[in-house]
């Protein structure tokens, strides 16, 4: 799929799910801050972060298969990450449209979605918009999937639903092109 051009490709299956288990095992019982906002106006709308240091975060499981799928999405050309974090969502939380990189400016985002399971009726999905900011895409939260994107296409993560008692999780990792 792609927003006037510019392409969002999903990955399944890229790791096995006892492992995305594991994944969701350790953000369970992780140090959460309330103090990530979407975009300066919404400051006063904070939601809850776990930052991961990059030495970490090249431990993580999905580390490699991230930089595999770049490197797919990207036609082979160099990418580094220089940010990693975990979002956690619940329902009742006000999450807001937002951009990860500016116009013009070459940045991806890698969205990993964190779970053991899904459930369609929990809702949590990720919507993509156009310039005129109409919903043009849409990926649903599905356990193990990776979503990367340019990080300049407006989006938005929706919160899970009133019948979901389990934390949307997605793990994001921040990618800038490297220099030649």
């Amino acid at each position: 799929m792609q927003i006037e051009g510019r392409p969002i490709r999903v990955y399944d299956g890229l790791v096995a799910l006892p492992h995305v288990k594991q994944l969701t095992e350790a953000f369970l019982s992780a140090n959460f801050v309330r103090n990530e906002v979407a975009r300066p106006d919404t400051g006063q709308f904070r939601h809850w972060v776990l930052n991961i240091p990059l030495e970490a975060a090249a431990q993580l499981i999905v580390y490699q298969p991230t930089l595999d799928a770049v490197r797919d999405f990207e036609g082979g050309n160099p990418y580094r990450i220089y940010r990693c974090y975990c979002n956690h969502a619940a329902y009742g939380d006000m999450l807001f449209t937002h951009t990860d990189a500016q116009p013009g400016q070459q940045g991806l985002t890698a969205l990993w979605y964190i779970a053991p399971e899904w459930n369609v009726e929990w809702g949590g999905e990720t919507l993509f918009y156009d310039s005129g900011m109409d919903a043009d895409a849409v990926v649903a939260p599905k356990p193990g999937r990776l979503v990367i994107f340019d990080g300049s296409i407006t989006h938005v993560g929706r919160p899970p639903s009133r019948i979901c008692y389990a934390p949307r999780y997605t793990l994001a990792f921040k990618l800038e092109p490297l220099s030649p």
